[in-house]
């Protein structure tokens, strides 16, 4: 997902976005263990995915500081 499809969405959004990636990591790193994984680099993809909505969430809660 590009970062302005990010930022459009709440934090919520983000939140269950960021959720459904590390549920997402958490299966690719068990077929990793597992030697079922056909394509390493979805790893890699979906590690950047949640660091692009950890950013957007940063970026957000700095703009709502006073």
């Amino acid at each position: 997902m590009k970062p302005i499809e990010l930022r459009a969405k709440s934090v919520d959004e983000l939140q269950k976005e960021l959720l459904e990636l590390r549920k997402a990591q958490f299966g690719l790193r068990m077929q990793l263990a597992t030697q079922s994984l056909t394509k390493n680099s979805e790893i890699q993809r979906v590690k950047r995915e949640i660091a692009r909505v950890h950013t957007v969430l940063n970026e957000k809660a700095k703009a709502s500081k006073p």
